[in-house]
């Protein structure tokens, strides 16, 4: 376990002196603003008074403070807001919208996922803040994007992974006994359009530096996942063929699935027929790789309903481990299906430091996993814990926009910060 904490190499973070005004609630914007933070950005969260990140009310389970009692902070928000500093602030009063203007001006970044025109009512819309700050990259990440029939609609990872197709080959194959669309068990469409969002704003950082101007940036669910179809998208638009769900089987390669072992399960990912040749050599039957029927992947893949079940019938009498040693001794690709706690308990994981530990205000210290980029020059920094709600309000606005005690004092007293 990394117990990380800040470090003189936080001066060679990538993204250190760009700050980052995130408006953005839930995951895709939150995600993306977490990663900017990790690589060395100033992120400002900016939370509603009294409620902050819809998230923070997403349990159980709960953090829990040092005595074990629950917090008001569910477990699903420190997912995703790490390395920042939370600003409580009332954006539907005027004296709010004034900061966030100010900040803006500040900022070198914008994050916001606001319904398309949610925000232009209070003046705070990409149009009215790039006329105030021309450097400013203002990213906005909706549903469906900022044009189009669907564009005023609201847009959760459950409903466009359903719309963009990926219920559609995900799931048991409609003649196996409980066949059906299903969603992915991780809002993974949420995370791929926080990653593109970052992808894009660190574009537009770069074409900065060459043009001097910022952006707007449209980033929508529903264009993310469809883009995300990757291999199966191509079958389509190429092979004219419908993708129907195969449950854990692969369109192209065979094998490369789940298989029953003595006990339990494990999965075979072969890419190539030497690895085939090899796994058969494994499983005491090199005749399968000289049979025309199964000698290369095209033919394995037009026969799969004879091959599979002759690999089930050997695969059932070893157990998972057993067969995992001895294939990966033959250089086939194998592994177990784990659940999340033995992820956690895995030895490459463990070397490999994906779960970190930081301290927390309440809690003590709150265990997070680990950013998977690893930079040789100017690594990742671990710097803050996920924040309490408004926990750096008078920090923030003192240090961005250098308000005074006074002024500080003036705003708790009008409701505008908390």
């Amino acid at each position: 376990m990394n117990t990380a904490t800040p470090s003189a190499q936080e001066q060679s973070s990538s993204l250190q002196g760009i700050k980052v005004l995130d408006l953005s609630r839930v995951l895709a914007g939150p995600w993306s603003g977490q990663l900017l933070g990790d690589l060395g950005a100033d992120v400002i969260k900016v939370e509603r008074p009294g409620a902050g990140d819809d998230t923070r009310s997403w349990g159980p389970p709960w953090l829990r403070d040092e005595a074990g009692n629950p917090t008001e902070d569910a477990a699903y928000f420190f997912s995703a807001n790490r390395n920042k500093r939370s600003l409580a602030i009332d954006i539907s009063t005027a004296q709010g919208q004034s900061l966030i203007r100010e900040l803006a001006c500040k900022a070198d970044v914008l994050l916001e996922n606001f319904k398309v025109g949610g925000l232009k009512q209070y003046g705070l819309d990409a149009e009215s803040l790039l006329k105030l700050n021309p450097r400013l990259i203002y990213a906005s990440i909706t549903g469906f994007g900022q044009d189009g029939p669907y564009a005023t609609r609201a847009g959760y990872d459950f409903l466009i992974q359903g719309m963009g197709g990926l219920m559609s080959v995900t799931g048991r194959h409609e003649r196996e006994e409980g066949a059906g669309p299903q969603k992915v068990g991780v809002a993974l469409t949420d995370v791929m359009t926080g990653l593109y969002a970052t992808v894009g704003v660190l574009a537009a950082l770069a074409a900065r530096e060459k043009t001097g101007r910022g952006q707007h940036i449209d980033v929508a669910l529903l264009d993310v996942q469809v883009a995300a179809l990757a291999n199966q998208a191509a079958n389509y638009l190429i092979g004219g063929i419908v993708p129907e769900r195969m449950g854990n089987a692969h369109p192209n390669i065979v094998p490369y699935q789940d298989f029953p072992t003595a006990d339990g399960d494990m999965i075979l990912a072969i890419g190539n027929d030497a690895q085939f040749a090899r796994f058969c050599e494994v499983a005491g039957h090199p005749e399968w790789a000289s049979d025309a029927r199964f000698s290369t992947n095209r033919a394995r893949v037009e026969n799969r309903a004879t091959l599979l079940p002759l690999i089930r019938q050997a695969t059932v009498f070893r157990p998972t481990q057993e067969w995992i040693v001895a294939l990966e001794q033959a250089g086939v690709p194998c592994g177990p299906i784990n659940r999340i706690d033995q992820v956690f308990d895995d030895p490459q994981v463990k070397a490999r430091q994906l779960r970190v530990t930081l301290p927390h205000p309440v809690a003590g210290t709150v265990p997070l996993v680990a950013n998977p980029i690893r930079l040789s020059e100017s690594p990742v920094q671990y710097r803050r814990a996920p924040p309490l709600r408004g926990q750096h309000t008078d920090e923030v606005l003192a240090d961005w926009l250098g308000l005074s005690d006074n002024e500080l004092r003036r705003l708790k007293d009008d409701a505008v910060i908390r």
